[in-house]
Parts: C-alpha cells; structure tokens; sequence
C-alpha cells in the first residue's frame, strides 16, 4: 500500500453549468439517470447528456447532497434535510454532525457519510436520528466525499488547490491523488457509479464531470 502516492492530473472530460443563473454549487448527487446539484436557494437536476435542466426543488441547499435510491438528503446549515425529489417536500430532518460546519455528503451500505471541512474528518451517521456511527480521518480539508466499488473518494479544496483523493476506509491512509486544473475548486463530489465523477465547482456555478481512474494496485 502506497502512503505516498504520486499525484495524477484530474482528467476534466465536461463542464455543465451555470444553473438558473446561480454563483454556486454546493453538494452533487446522482439518481442514475439525473445529476442534483445544490446551489443554495435551491436544488436542481440536470441530464447529463444534454446538459439541460429537467427539475427544481425549491428547497435551501449549502453543502453535500446524496440519493439514497428514492429520497434526497440535503445538508442546509446546522441540519439534513430529507426530501422527496418528485414533490419537493422536506419529510424529516436530523441535526448535522458538524453543526453548520459540515461539507460533502453521500448514501452508501444505509448510512449518510459527511465531509467536516475544517475538521478533516468523515462520518458514517445513522440516516434516522443522525447519530454518528464511526469517524474517517483525514489529512486535508474534506469538501465532497462519494463511494464507488467500495473506494471512498473525497474532496478537498485549499487555496487555489484541489485534490480527488481515494482513501482507505479503516485509517484514512491516502490511497490515489487527482489534481484538479488550477483554480478549479471541489465543492461537492459524487460518482456515477461507473467511471466518472460529477464535482461541484463552488463559486464557479458549474459541475465538472471528472474521468475515475482505474485503481491502483497496493
């Protein structure tokens, strides 16, 4: 296993956005046909293939979105909201683990996984009461964070630097490095389950659908 592993450019294959005229987005999900992206006062869905957008959810949005198969989870300041994609209601809420101060969030084996930026951390938490299941740390600031194929990926975002980076699940050991172009942040970050990654652009309004790399053998 490589505790050091040699960084490789982050291979931008398309640029989508801006949306309805927003400046930001935030978290990104995927449905398996739509991409979501949160750009603060509302959430959008968009077809990959056109680029057009095909859905509004007039719901707040400040960081990471996830899809659990049938509902959205949205992180909206201090709470996560649990939404019904076709109607736009919230149906439940639980508090955030990071109390206004989280990031990325995904669905995966039950559980939402959240980004903590600042604290460089992730969190498995129950998708019910929000209770916190086990802690990943890292060693960068964490924005998006997705599983593929049992790999957890995540974000980060410092400076004008921007990194994917796969990690290993049980001691946060830096598996694979993507760098982003200069000046293109990763607010959000989520697979399509195959071989690229839809990242949040932040304050550049876009998602940028990044190629996933083969793994690294260790």
């Amino acid at each position: 296993m490589k505790s050091n592993p040699s960084i490789q450019p982050a291979e931008v294959v398309r640029e989508y956005g801006p949306f309805d005229g927003a400046t930001n987005v935030h978290g990104v999900s995927y449905d398996g046909r739509h991409v979501w992206a949160a750009t603060g006062p509302r959430i959008v869905a968009f077809d990959p293939a056109s680029g057009e957008t095909v859905r509004r959810v007039e719901q707040p949005g400040d960081a990471g979105t996830a899809f659990d198969g049938k509902h959205l989870y949205q992180i909206a300041e201090s709470r996560i909201d649990k939404i019904d994609p076709a109607t736009g209601k919230v149906l439940a809420s639980i508090p955030a683990p990071g109390q206004g101060y989280d990031s990325g969030l995904t669905w995966a084996e039950g559980s939402l996984w959240v980004g903590q930026y600042r604290d460089r951390k992730i969190h498995q938490i129950d998708p019910e009461t929000g209770a916190i299941r086990r802690t990943i740390e890292s060693n960068r600031f964490v924005t998006g964070v997705t599983w593929v194929d049992g790999e957890l990926w995540h974000g980060t975002w410092e400076a004008d630097e921007s990194e994917l980076r796969r990690i290993d699940p049980a001691n946060g050991e830096v598996l694979q490095r993507l760098r982003m172009p200069a000046g293109e942040g990763v607010s959000g970050l989520e697979s399509d389950g195959a071989d690229l990654f839809y990242c949040g652009g932040g304050g550049s309004g876009k998602v940028r659908a990044v190629r996933r790399p083969k793994a690294l053998q260790s």
